[in-house]
């Protein structure tokens, strides 16, 4: 039987916890609470004395600054949105960790979302941003949906797209162009007198820079007097495996091919592995080439042809458009950043 009477037995009320205010770090410090405010969205602006007194403060009442509330609401919170396609995916990992660097320097926050290549995500993500109001938002690419530009268009939120340039974007654009990539590949394979050459895609429905690597890919090959091209893709998401399956179903049906181009790396890596088991001598018979650079790229046996994206590069600039559009804090100012890319050859080809 539940017996729902209170206990005779005493018992102690709980203090209800009172939360730490700027007004309390302030009178600790023994300066005003718009100094602290000030402190907290531009700590140069402080003298050396106030920051101290500030920080110190801060440290002892384990103050956490609600970035919502108050003035520190008038312009926007220390937090940068960045949204990327995957966090599984190594090339994106340099950009976003330069960024953060960049960023730190001047106490602005890394906030990291992934959409796994799907608009109505990256959507999503981009209004739980916008709630928040950010100091920045950084897009991957520059394929959304239409409501996700007007979301942003409509906004005053820094806009910076990287990895990509193409179309106009919705601000700034830091990146390259990806069909220019597919170009160089192509040429280069052209260039080691390749003529039958493929290229080997995943999820390319999904993926738009590696659909538009293919696409420029298809373009330069087709400028060369007798090649034949062709693109064969799964939907998965590309791996070593991806690559060393494609590889076979090239193999039975396209025999004569001599020239390989892969949407990355790790299917550039599946390529090797497979033809290693099929005794295929790379690149004898089979010239192979990735994408990224990835840290096994150079080490490989044969070391693979690949392109280098300036990841690092690509962040640096990122973050210092979003920096300048802080303190600017006027209008849009649209902008665009060619960043280029490196093809880099080696053994495989």
């Amino acid at each position: 039987m539940v017996d729902n009477q209170r206990s005779a037995k005493p018992t102690r009320k709980r203090r209800k916890m009172q939360r730490v205010t700027m007004m309390d770090v302030a009178a600790r410090a023994e300066v005003s609470p718009s100094t602290v405010s000030l402190y907290l969205r531009k700590p140069d602006a402080v003298s050396a004395s106030a920051s101290e007194a500030i920080a110190k403060s801060i440290e002892a009442l384990n103050y956490v600054p609600n970035l919502m509330a108050g003035g520190l609401a008038a312009a926007s919170s220390r937090a940068v949105s960045i949204i990327v396609p995957s966090v599984r995916n190594a090339f994106f990992a340099e950009t976003v960790a330069t960024m953060q660097a960049e960023l730190g320097k001047e106490r602005l926050q890394v906030l990291l979302g992934h959409t796994e290549y799907s608009e109505r995500e990256e959507e999503n993500l981009v209004r739980m941003a916008l709630s928040w109001a950010p100091a920045a938002i950084v897009l991957t690419g520059l394929s959304h949906s239409n409501a996700t530009r007007r979301l942003l268009r409509e906004s005053s939120v820094p806009v910076v797209e990287i990895w990509e340039l193409g179309s106009e974007p919705i601000e700034m654009a830091v990146g390259f162009h990806h069909q220019q990539v597919g170009h160089s590949m192509a040429a280069h394979l052209v260039q080691r007198n390749r003529r039958n050459l493929v290229f080997l895609g995943a999820r390319l429905q999904e993926d738009k820079r590696a659909a538009h690597r293919a696409e420029g890919f298809v373009e330069e090959a087709r400028k060369t007097s007798g090649a034949t091209v062709e693109i064969i893709q799964h939907p998965a998401p590309s791996s070593a495996e991806v690559g060393a399956m494609l590889l076979g179903e090239t193999m039975r049906k396209f025999p004569q091919v001599d020239g390989i181009a892969c949407s990355n790396d790790h299917m550039a890596l599946g390529v090797i592995f497979e033809c290693q088991r099929l005794g295929i001598n790379i690149p004898g018979q089979l010239s192979v080439i990735g994408f990224g650079d990835l840290s096994f790229s150079a080490a490989s046996n044969p070391s693979l042809t690949t392109i280098r994206p300036p990841g690092d590069l690509i962040g640096t600039e990122a973050a210092r458009l979003i920096l300048e559009r802080i303190a600017d804090g006027g209008e849009r100012k649209p902008t665009v950043i060619d960043t280029r890319f490196t093809l880099l050859h080696r053994q495989s080809s």
